[in-house]
Parts: C-alpha cells; sequence; structure tokens
C-alpha cells in the first residue's frame, strides 16, 4: 500500500535515464510569450503580476538593489508555473522533490554568503550579534545566528517539498479509497477532491511567494 501511495513521486521512468524530470522545463515548449505578435491574455496576467511583484520586492531590498528583483520574480514564476504542473494529469511533479528545491535553495543561499562574507566582512560578522544583546549572551547569540544561517537553504527545502507532497499524497489515499464504495459516498469524495483541488492550487501560489520573499529577505541581510 506504502510503496503505490509514494510511486506518483517516483522520478525514474526507466533503469537508464528519467523522462520525468522534463516536465520542470514543459512550460518554455507550451508557452513561447516572445513569439506572439499582439499581447495575449497570459502575457498579459504575467506581466501585471511581474510588475507587482517587483514593486513588493522592491520595497525590502531597497533602491540600491533594483536588479535582484529580477531574479526573485523569475524565481517566483518558475516555482509557480511548476507547481501548477504538478497538479496535472499523469504530469511529474518535480517541485515536491528535495532535487528540485535544493538545487534552487543552495546555490543561492552559498552565492549570498560568499558575496556576504567577501564584500560586507564587518557587516556579516556583526549581524551576528543582534542590537542590545547583553555581553554574558554574545557566544550564544553568535551560536544561534550561525546555526540559523546554516539551516536557511534545508528550511526553503523542506518547507515547499512538504508543502507540495502532502496534498498529493491526501489526493491519492481518497482516490484510492473511492475505488469499493457506494455511489453516494462518492459523489461526497468527489466534492472533498474538488475542495482539495481549489486548496493545492492555493498552496502552489502560496508555496511559490514564500519562496521568493524569504529569498528576497535573506538577500536583504546581505546586500547592505
Amino acid at each position: 500500500m506504502m510503496t503505490n501511495l509514494f510511486s506518483t513521486f517516483d522520478p525514474a521512468t526507466s533503469i537508464n535515464y528519467s523522462t520525468n524530470w522534463m516536465s520542470t522545463f514543459l512550460i518554455f515548449f507550451l508557452m513561447p510569450l516572445c513569439y506572439w505578435t499582439l499581447p495575449n491574455r497570459p502575457m498579459i496576467m504575467f506581466s501585471n503580476m511581474s510588475k507587482k511583484l517587483h514593486k513588493e520586492f522592491k520595497l525590502l531590498l531597497g533602491e540600491k538593489s533594483e536588479g535582484m528583483t529580477l531574479l526573485t520574480v523569475s524565481l517566483f514564476m518558475f516555482i509557480l508555473i511548476n507547481n501548477f504542473m504538478g497538479l496535472m494529469p499523469y504530469i511529474f511533479t518535480s517541485s515536491s522533490h528535495l532535487v528540485f528545491s535544493l538545487t534552487l535553495a543552495l546555490p543561492l543561499w552559498l552565492s549570498m554568503m560568499i558575496y556576504g562574507w567577501t564584500q560586507n566582512t564587518n557587516f556579516m560578522f556583526a549581524h551576528l550579534v543582534p542590537n542590545g544583546t547583553p555581553s554574558i549572551l554574545m557566544p550564544f547569540m553568535v551560536l544561534i545566528e550561525t546555526i540559523s544561517n546554516i539551516i536557511r537553504p534545508g528550511s526553503l527545502a523542506v518547507r515547499l517539498t512538504a508543502n507540495m507532497i502532502a496534498g498529493h499524497l491526501l489526493m491519492s489515499l481518497l482516490g484510492n479509497k473511492s475505488i469499493n464504495i457506494s455511489n453516494i459516498m462518492l459523489g461526497a469524495i468527489i466534492m472533498i477532491q474538488i475542495m482539495l483541488m481549489m486548496f493545492e492550487a492555493a498552496v502552489a501560489i502560496i508555496q511559490a511567494y514564500v519562496f521568493s520573499v524569504l529569498t528576497t529577505l535573506y538577500s536583504s541581510e546581505v546586500i547592505h
């Protein structure tokens, strides 16, 4: 039972190679927006969303780091599209794997740490001890801040993966239970599935937003 339940998250489709991960880049083949002569509805929607996110991330980063908003907005769009692609039938959910989320979180965190410690060394040392910390607590605060800094990419990756995999598991459980039940209960389970699908769509948007906002906040602490 557990093997069948988690088989939907198995990335391997054959012994030699896996084509499931191609779904991560499937959107680039389905939506070539740059080839449209006139603006269409998806292009207008993505353009308005990008402008709104740019303004919000610009407030978090400040005037000196406007170029960073391009990275965070692109990150939001990439995660959002992959989350929604996973809700479609027969499409592999790449964002429900730590390989996908860690590949996004770890290089971003590592590049920010390298930049911060090489360009703003004094600020990075000062950031380890918050203002107003008593002298006796300073060694403990340095230890706590260092640990919290190190676990940031892991927390970003696990948060995205866990939230995406939880809803898929719940829908898989309800789908398996709906095989041997009466017609009356089947209608109730279908309604629950529809509500879960709407909830998963909201989770897909929220998790992409949380990932990009936390990345923006982490980078605002380094870029000073």
